[in-house]
């Protein structure tokens, strides 16, 4: 019910989530100090529908790491742990999402972690072994979604330059799993040099427009790339947590180029490293698309804080609360994005990817009820699809349905979803019998 509460409203305040009623409020409080609800629980119930909807396709397994920064005074810390720079505490959480790699559907999420820091760590980074680095983190997820995506044709895991860990590179790809991560070392290759001097004696080979989409560093903007590629033998570092790793490991480099960007705009220099053979232009330009792919996670980030249920703003008290209500709020946050992914028709998944059974079941009758007298106020998509069922939920958020009309954002789906929830347990009641 939490998690159903969340994703109508955008909200993660429990007094909201509430509906005014004292007891449910404080039922949400209880269900959070209960021992028995473990983050660890919480977050194996990330991945419940994602198991059937990867099944036999290509997957983008996309994972990051967010901050979630909550307000905090030095007489009240609320048990967190440093965060990011300066003095921000919070939680991080750490997710993987799982994406068609052909359609960048949002299939939902797959593993993760979310925590806080317990303290400064004073062991120098390099001198740490892997197992105690934060970092392990990468690996770690990544390990998870093996059993996740089992049943996947491909899995290909794309992370940022965090993820640039040679034990990953070493240990990890194998069968129908790969890796494809931005570069952050400049890692020595086999016979001498580094991998930006390979790149370096490379010609261009190719160019096209990339269209950029909008950071917090910088906004959306297109322009025009270069790019270029080889296959790389990449030597293992010398440090702890290396030394029974094998000695290198045979990747392929992809690098694109921004040779003439606008005056003040940093120009866009990946350097890309994957598992997955480059024989041509084509299969280094499909390389850079998937990696490009890796913004829905971003997405993802800014439905948890921001642009929907403004995680950040919650005033629970104790750390070990707001890390479950973090996890839960990831999982909400998984299932407004397809919603609103499937607003364009993308991807055509279930309707089950998102809704219960007996919530399609409504969903149906509420359908027929919206069937207007002209084909364009009529839901175009396929029945039970989740493009379908967004369509429903829009209408319901007071969208007027026709295809010439600004489509729903995030507000639209919030106030649907209100009214479907209340619609749908009216429908629970509908057999009940009142003596």
């Amino acid at each position: 019910m939490l998690l159903d509460r969340m994703v109508a409203r955008q909200d993660i305040c429990l007094r909201r989530l509430g509906e005014g009623r004292r007891a449910q409020e404080v039922g949400f409080h209880r269900l959070l100090a209960n021992d028995k609800v473990t983050i660890e629980r919480l977050i194996q119930g990330w991945s419940e529908q994602t198991v059937s909807a990867a099944a036999e396709r290509h997957v983008l397994a996309i994972q990051d790491t967010s901050e979630i920064t909550f307000a905090t005074t030095p007489e009240r810390r609320r048990g967190l742990g440093e965060i990011g720079k300066g003095g921000g505490r919070g939680v991080l959480v750490h997710a993987m999402v799982a994406i068609d790699a052909v359609s960048g559907g949002c299939l939902g999420l797959v593993a993760g972690s979310v925590y806080t820091r317990k303290g400064r760590v004073e062991t120098p980074h390099a001198k740490r072994s892997l197992k105690d680095k934060e970092s392990r983190r990468w690996i770690d997820t990544a390990l998870q979604a093996r059993s996740v995506l089992a049943k996947a044709a491909t899995v290909t895991i794309v992370a940022d330059r965090e993820s640039d860990i040679y034990a990953e590179w070493a240990t990890l790809p194998g069968g129908n799993v790969h890796l494809l991560t931005r570069v952050m070392h400049d890692r020595a290759v086999a016979g001498g040099g580094t991998l930006s001097s390979v790149t370096a004696a490379l010609p261009f080979v190719a160019a096209r427009r990339l269209e950029l989409l909008a950071t917090h560093k910088r906004a959306a903007r297109s322009t025009q790339v270069s790019l270029r590629f080889s296959k790389v033998e990449v030597c293992c570092p010398d440090n702890p947590g290396a030394r029974d790793l094998p000695k290198t490991v045979t990747l392929n480099l992809v690098e694109v180029v921004e040779l003439g960007p606008p005056a003040a705009a940093e120009p866009v220099h990946w350097r890309l490293l994957t598992t997955h053979e480059i024989s041509d232009v084509a299969a280094a330009w499909q390389i850079v698309d998937w990696y490009r792919r890796r913004w829905t996670i971003e997405q993802l980030f800014r439905l948890m804080k921001t642009h929907g249920l403004r995680l950040e703003d919650s005033q629970l008290a104790s750390a070990e609360v707001l890390i479950k209500l973090a996890a839960i709020a990831t999982k909400a946050a998984a299932v407004i994005l397809q919603l609103v992914q499937a607003r364009e028709g993308i991807g055509g998944e279930h309707a089950a990817n998102a809704f219960s059974t007996s919530d399609i079941a409504v969903l149906d009758s509420l359908d027929a009820s919206y069937q207007g007298r002209t084909a364009l106020q009529n839901n175009p998509h396929p029945r039970h699809s989740l493009a379908w069922a967004a369509w429903i939920i829009a209408r319901l958020g007071g969208w007027n349905g026709y295809p010439s009309s600004k489509p729903p954002g995030p507000i639209t789906f919030r106030h649907g979803l209100e009214y479907f929830r209340a619609i749908a347990k009216g429908w629970e009641l509908r057999d009940v019998c009142i003596p």
